[in-house]
């Protein structure tokens, strides 16, 4: 078994086990510990990363035709 087929494997039991609120929740408590760790700066710079690309896809999409 690779450690790939490992990991699957033991994120399908977690699924199993646990459900969906469980991802919530870790989810939740990440996003918190983010926030503390890096505050809003830090969004507002990934923010501007993700419209920037967003932008330059429609570009590339305009002189390739796609719209």
């Amino acid at each position: 078994m690779t450690v790939s087929e490992a990991g699957k494997r033991g994120g399908e039991r977690t699924a199993k086990t646990h459900g969906h609120e469980f991802y919530e929740e870790i989810g939740k408590k990440g996003g918190e510990t983010t926030s503390e760790k890096y505050g809003t700066p830090f969004y507002e710079e990934i923010g501007h990363k993700g419209g920037q690309k967003v932008k330059e896809l429609i570009e590339e999409g305009k002189k390739t035709g796609g719209m």
